[in-house]
């Protein structure tokens, strides 16, 4: 290479080599946040995708398995970019189940994909079809990505002076991703010549503006912060995101039943926020403003569901009995909590469900 193409090379490289260390970085680091983690998972797939560019732009000969991992890698830049907005957005501390599902769907799809129909045994397979159809995922979690901020985007045009360090952070993210897509497209359809080593270039310049600009000075955990938490100094209470409601809910009740927690006469809130590893004062802010249920309530209607259960099918059992097995330490006790949950009586309940039967 000549003293220019060294330059070129320098620079195209540099942003792709700085993005995978911070990258892997951020998914190295404790204790970092949900829209912390998939930031880092976007850097390291732009970075993938970036280094691939790089390297076949100057090395045309370069082993299709190289080529095979930088495109994989650019199957996943939508889907990080679009969930790291949904976690940053909606405040996400914990995955929940449905996103983990979604993307074991995707690192399937890539890897099975990749490991039945491998690029070095099916180049013109990649070239054409596989290509194409990542660019068109790509494009459509950008244009989900865009609804998602459609509120944020239309502030920065009506008002742009009105926007904070998140919002404004969100809109480089986002546009950064968008200009480097349009980049990519371009290179794929050809329409420019030469114009595929201006990804990695690109990639360079954002990622310095981006750490020079809009880090410096600022926390990251603050620009990734919803503007609404982040434009109050005072701490205030806020009713825990559904998502997270939704995959904390689900893990308590695997929890509770796996382990048949509600048998514990002497079960408190405590232990139970313990056995699904949160704050004590998450989870009764999760019963009582998410689920709508006491402490007392919720562990109760599992005691009374499954001594319903053994009404039903340990006739042999007397109440006071199933009482104490399902975690009362009273019959009076045993005989309230049920009163409550079915509205009516053991007695009254095994003589219905007999005469149903």
């Amino acid at each position: 290479m000549n003293i220019g193409q060294q330059i070129l090379f320098f620079l195209s490289a540099l942003g792709a080599f700085n993005g995978l260390v911070l990258g892997l970085y951020i998914l190295g680091k404790k204790g970092r946040t949900i829209p912390f983690l998939l930031l880092g998972i976007l850097l390291l797939v732009i970075s993938v995708r970036v280094a691939k560019s790089v390297l076949i732009y100057f090395n045309p000969q370069l082993p299709k398995g190289y080529l095979q991992i930088g495109l994989s890698a650019c199957f996943l830049i939508g889907p990080s970019l679009y969930y790291f907005f949904r976690a940053a957005m909606g405040k996400v501390t914990v995955i929940p189940a449905n996103w983990k599902r979604e993307w074991g769907v995707l690192l399937g799809a890539i890897v099975l994909g990749g490991a039945i129909f491998p690029y070095q045994a099916y180049p013109d397979l990649w070239n054409h079809f596989v290509a194409q159809s990542i660019y068109v995922v790509w494009s459509i979690y950008i244009v989900a990505t865009g609804f998602l901020l459609r509120h944020t985007l239309k502030r920065f045009f009506v008002t742009p002076s009105g926007l904070n360090a998140s919002e404004k952070f969100w809109l480089w993210v986002y546009g950064s991703n968008c200009l480097l897509f349009l980049v990519y497209l371009l290179a794929l359809l050809r329409v420019i010549y030469g114009i595929y080593i201006a990804g990695g270039i690109t990639f360079t310049s954002i990622l310095y503006l981006t750490i020079f600009y809009f880090v410096q000075g600022s926390r990251m955990d603050q620009l990734l912060t919803a503007p609404e938490a982040a434009s109050s100094n005072k701490p205030e209470k806020k009713k825990i995101a559904d998502n997270d409601a939704q995959a904390w809910a689900e893990k308590l009740g695997q929890v509770i039943m796996n382990k048949a927690l509600y048998k514990d006469p002497n079960l408190k809130l405590s232990d139970l926020a313990r056995a699904i590893n949160i704050p004590a004062h998450q989870l009764s802010q999760l019963l009582n403003d998410n689920l709508g249920k006491s402490f007392s309530t919720y562990i109760n209607e599992y005691r009374i569901n499954e001594a319903c259960k053994l009404i039903m099918t340990m006739e042999h059992l007397t109440f006071e009995a199933i009482g104490y097995e399902v975690g009362y330490n009273s019959k009076s006790t045993f005989y309230a909590a049920f009163k409550k949950v079915t509205d009516t009586t053991p007695a009254l309940f095994k003589e219905t469900a007999m005469k149903t039967n």
